[in-house]
């Protein structure tokens, strides 16, 4: 096993460092970039743009030189820990996520405890009282959960709460709260937005998990190894939990290398709608600026956590699964 380990871990390297390569080809595919937008906007709104200006500008949002070069300075730029420069917002890309790396990792964990809390439970209820009132009860929300798209749900739960309450619920905060300093207070203001989003994540996240949940837990107790235990006089309850659930966990542990970058990016649509800082409105908005060194940065990272997930999967379904163990 701490084989298997190590030789993943010494296959990540390579692989970020591909993923590097491409992450700055992407990012370089679409014609112009940010200079060229802003020259071209500041033509637009009548100031006269001389070559001594280009040249003043290329230097300080150095955009010049070429690909390679481009390239090789961004890479070690950020093995020293500098993601670059945002030409839009005249700001460190670092100093950016700093300010929404914390609520998007919140939001997204919170959501995911939710979604899970709810969602296993309901699954093995439905899963072992098939047929029953609850089961058709679950199973009528889950396809309303999964019918509604996110950004319908957002945009009818801040409509509803809007003419109950006569305010806007969007953000994490009243505009007197934006910029004062942690109290109370703004700890009350926040629990009074936060729950529009969590709603939204829990309606949508749980009616998948739930149904996979209890589709892979029907299947399993379908099996002729779960008869042939009960006929043996195995107790139901621990036969259950040892074999049928960790068996429909499976697929859920395979997945894990997906939730790594959702934690960092959040729901992109559902944060747009409802005005969240998270980090998924400031790619959306970076990839449309061509703001190449903050978009870059991000899908860098997103692209990382992936790979970093996907090994974490591996590890945790070679330790759950003996098959999997007994092929490596």
């Amino acid at each position: 096993m701490l084989k298997y380990v190590i030789k993943r871990v010494l296959t990540l390297i390579p692989m970020l460092l591909v993923l590097s390569f491409v992450v700055f080809v992407i990012i370089q595919l679409p014609p112009g970039d940010y200079l060229t937008t802003y020259i071209n906007n500041l033509r637009a709104s009548g100031t006269e743009v001389t070559e001594r200006m280009i040249a003043e500008l290329e230097r300080r949002y150095h955009v010049g030189g070429s690909f390679w070069e481009q390239y090789w300075g961004w890479l070690t730029n950020i093995l020293r820990g500098d993601l670059g420069y945002s030409f839009k917002w005249n700001r460190s890309v670092n100093s950016l996520l700093e300010g929404r790396l914390g609520y998007t990792f919140g939001l997204s964990l919170a959501s995911v405890i939710i979604i899970w809390v709810l969602a296993f439970p309901m699954g093995f209820y439905s899963a072992t009282h098939r047929y029953s009132p609850l089961d058709y009860s679950f199973t009528a929300v889950s396809f309303f959960g999964m019918s509604v798209p996110e950004f319908f749900l957002a945009l009818l739960l801040l409509f509803l709460n809007f003419l109950a309450t006569k305010s806007y619920a969007g953000g994490l905060y009243s505009t007197q709260f934006q910029d004062a300093p942690f109290s109370f207070a703004k700890f009350v203001d926040l629990l009074k937005h936060i729950w529009l989003p969590f709603l939204v994540s829990a309606v949508t996240g749980t009616a998948g998990v739930f149904k996979t949940f209890r589709a892979n837990l029907i299947d399993e107790l379908s099996k002729p190894y779960v008869k042939t235990a009960r006929a043996k006089g195995v107790p139901y309850r621990k036969l259950l939990i040892k074999y049928p659930v960790r068996i429909a966990l499976i697929p859920f542990v395979a997945t894990v290398g997906w939730m790594l970058p959702s934690l960092i990016s959040g729901s992109t649509v559902v944060g747009i709608v409802m005005n969240l800082p998270t980090v998924g409105p400031l790619l959306t908005n970076a990839l449309k600026d061509q703001d190449m060194y903050l978009a870059g940065s991000i899908v860098l990272i997103l692209g990382a956590l992936s790979m970093v997930g996907t090994m974490i999967s591996d590890i945790l379904l070679a330790c759950t699964d003996p098959r999997i163990r007994q092929s490596m």
